[in-house]
């Protein structure tokens, strides 16, 4: 493994990778005009990519480009377009999110590097080696992480040749990575899809505890945690900013850029860190690092907070004061911003041009001579570069297949592309009357591709063979009905159904908890439901229940349990929270991890769900009524909105509390804030989700359909009568009535507050 430490800077457009790399990042990611999580940022074009990938390299600079957005069924065979380019670029990785790409890339384009993205929640010391087994050579780990739970994480990973990066600046999302659904809910702005619309920084009607933004947390910074980081095992310090322009990426990477080398010299912190508060800011801190989750990582002004400090730092009262600490931040913003732009107005990604010479005459090889430019390692100006090819064969007479201009320009045309700009295509030094076969021709156009690529020869296009749509392993089997539960007290709706019961574990347990152990073996027909996030402790309580239990069948919503569960042969489902959307998905976890079936994610709709293939022997499955959860999180949601006497959270308030409160924003639209014990806060939809469409639309593609009778995220809602629902519903699946329109007016009347709007929006 890697020992030395990366500096990884973002780029949202031309001007900000050009910054990160005068200011010494080791590697920068950026993302295209398409399938990346950043679609507000400027991006940049594929063409200037090349240009971005050569300039960088001149600065011993990485480039790695973000393709870390769930994929929709209709979008990989241009995206195979897309990687098929890329694999004959000398990019260094790529940056996914979706199952179904890692699937792919390790399929089909082995040469690029996949990192996994923050956006898959890794979180556990499970879900290192479910990924690597996935092809990723790297893993982003969720920013919730501390210290101790991020020093267990890289121990495992340099086991497994993996590296871990870790956010150690910029924005924090309260939320979750690739568990937020805050838009997607009601107009399909996922952040799964990079269309965050930013739910956590809106303006919310104000609190009981007097709070107007209860959502927005300060910026992330461990600028003075580097040390701790280097200790734990970290091999990536990673900047978030792919929206933040140019000055702000060159200041923080300076910065940390100083920092590190400091460090490193002279085993000391000689940085204060005051740079980073002229650039936009949110205030910083460090609480999700250092494990101390507390009121104070909250703040109301989610703009920039870089005027406010500059003020309270010069102990400003009067207006004049303010004015002119105002007014010489301005002018120290406007001073960074000229002195960026003049470093980095020498650096181009314009093409290279490229001249071809063709020679040659009766019995001599075919001669190129190519002339282009190239850099010399750290030269800021290119020299011109000269090489000739020669064909293996002579040229012989021939009055039918000549080499004439229009053959030399058929075959060598496509030299002016991303790379390159094709200045001379030249063929009057070739003598009439000569040919060569076109086999020559395609070696020698070969040869000088190859060369151009950096001695790599030129792969071809890749296309991704037909998707074979099977069918269910038992064809004329209706849709089953499961209902998922989370109170003992419900084990007796087994009484009234046949359908499959999940149990929904909870997120945390108290140590040493053997429970659930009892709890399964009391009651084998249960089937386990693991939750999204295990972390630490919480991980290693619900490996024993699957390992002491080892239950005939389980639904998993984390990729750590999935991969225990593989490797003991227990039976799994994927479950919705993997984010589920394309047929690659499903054969990743098949074939990689014997996985037998899978939720469709609820974030796309019947059109996106229909194109779905299911792989041999694998069952589909789909929830029809649930909560629609916005948003997890580790920190408190009641500290901001109804106020809480603990300053901060500990052990007591993941297990004990269950409060439920609302937040109104300034459109009227309320959310509600549960939390259940043993569980996370999060916020849910003030609709449920109950779609009886995709019954009528889709039963035929589908082996089950799930109720979720948890009664969480209800707030203080009455809940429908449990026995009516799953009474309703087994005759909705059935087929056996006539009058299905009364069935759904009953269900309409049980769920008075439902929406399926998702199902029709999509992705």
């Amino acid at each position: 493994m890697s020992s030395k430490i990366e500096l990884l800077a973002p780029g949202g457009d031309v001007d900000a990778i050009k910054a990160a790399i005068i200011a010494g990042a080791d590697a920068i990611y950026c993302g295209l005009d398409t399938f990346n999580a950043r679609n507000r940022a400027a991006n940049i074009s594929f063409e200037e990519l090349v240009g971005i990938i050569r300039l960088a390299h001149q600065y011993q600079c990485q480039i790695f480009l973000t393709l870390n957005i769930i994929i929709l069924e209709r979008e990989f065979k241009s995206l195979a377009k897309l990687l098929s380019k890329l694999a004959n670029t000398t990019l260094d990785g790529v940056i996914v999110q979706d199952l179904g790409l890692c699937y792919i890339l390790k399929k089909h384009f082995p040469t690029l590097d996949i990192h996994a993205s923050t956006q898959l929640t890794t979180h556990n010391i499970g879900q290192i080696p479910f990924l690597k087994k996935l092809g990723a050579s790297r893993v982003n780990l969720s920013r919730e992480m501390n210290l101790k739970e991020i020093t267990a994480i890289t121990a495992v990973a340099d086991a497994e040749e993996v590296l871990v990066e870790v956010f150690v600046h910029g924005s924090l999302c309260v939320a979750f990575s690739g568990l937020c659904y805050s838009t997607s809910a009601s107009v399909g702005n996922s952040g799964n899809r990079g269309r965050c619309s930013q739910a956590c920084r809106e303006e919310y009607e104000t609190t009981p505890s007097g709070n107007n933004f209860p959502l927005n947390i300060k910026d992330n910074s461990a600028f003075f945690d580097l040390p701790a980081l280097i200790e734990a095992g970290v091999h990536s310090f990673k900047v978030e900013g792919r929206i933040k322009g140019a000055s702000y990426v060159h200041t923080v990477i300076d910065s940390f850029r100083k920092q590190i080398d400091g460090f490193i010299e002279t085993g000391e912190l000689l940085e204060d860190g005051e740079r980073l508060y002229k650039v936009f800011n949110r205030d910083f801190s460090n609480a999700f690092l250092r494990g101390d989750l507390n009121q104070s990582m909250f703040i109301e002004n989610p703009r920039d907070n870089s005027k406010y400090h500059a003020i309270d730092q010069s102990n400003a009262i009067s207006v004049v004061q303010i004015h002119e600490v105002e007014q010489s931040l301005s002018d120290e913003k406007e001073q960074i911003n000229s002195t960026v732009q003049d470093k980095i107005k020498h650096l181009s990604i314009e093409k290279r041009p490229l001249s071809l010479t063709f020679s040659g005459s009766l019995g001599q090889p075919l001669t190129i001579t190519m002339v282009t430019e190239e850099f010399a390692k750290g030269a800021t100006k290119p020299h011109e570069l000269v090489k000739v090819f020669k064909t293996s064969s002579a040229l012989i007479a021939s009055k039918t297949n000549c080499i004439d201009k229009a053959t030399i320009e058929k075959r060598f045309k496509s030299f002016n592309n991303a790379e390159f700009t094709l200045t001379a295509l030249n063929t009057g030094e070739i003598e009439a009357g000569v040919g060569i076969a076109f086999k020559e021709l395609t070696a020698l156009k070969n040869d000088v591709a190859a060369f151009l690529n950096d001695g790599v020869s030129v792969l071809p296009e890749v296309t991704l063979p037909k998707l074979i749509h099977h069918a269910k392993s038992n064809p004329g089997a209706k849709a089953k009905l499961s209902i998922l539960i989370c109170d003992d007290s419900d084990i007796n709706l087994s009484n009234v159904t046949n359908a499959d019961i999940y149990f929904k574990l909870p997120d945390a347990y108290k140590r040493g908890c053997t429970k659930y152990v009892d709890f399964f073996e009391e009651n084998p027909q249960l089937i386990p439901w693991f939750p999204s996030v295990l972390i630490g402790k919480d991980f290693d309580v619900a490996l024993t229940i699957l390992e002491q239990v080892k239950p005939r069948l389980i639904v998993t919503n984390n990729t750590g349990i999935a991969h225990r569960a593989y490797e003991l042969g227990i039976k799994w489902i994927a479950g919705p929270f993997l984010n589920t959307t394309n047929s690659y998905a499903l054969l990743a976890m098949k074939e990689e991890f014997n996985c037998a079936g899978a939720f469709i994610s609820n974030e796309i709709n019947h059109q996106q769900m229909r194109n779905i293939a299911r792989p041999e022997n694998f069952e589909l499955f789909y929830s029809v009524y649930h909560p629609i959860l916005l948003m997890t999180s580790r920190q408190c949601f009641f500290q901001q909105s109804v106020g809480c006497e603990k300053p901060r959270i500990d052990n007591g308030c993941m297990l004990s509390c269950d409060k439920s409160t609302s937040i109104t924003n300034l459109k009227g639209v309320s959310f509600a804030i549960d939390k259940q014990k043993a569980g996370y806060p999060s916020i849910y939809n003030k609709d449920q989700f109950l779609n009886m469409e995709v019954i009528n639309d889709l039963a035929e593609h589908y082996d089950g359909f799930m109720i979720d009778l948890t009664n969480i995220g209800a707030g203080d809602k009455q809940s429908p009568e449990k026995t009516a629902l799953i009474t309703q519903f087994e005759q909705l699946l059935s087929g056996e009535f006539t009058d299905t329109q009364s069935i759904e007016n009953s269900l309409n009347k049980l769920v008075p507050e439902s929406t399926n709007v998702q199902y029709h929006n999509g992705l």
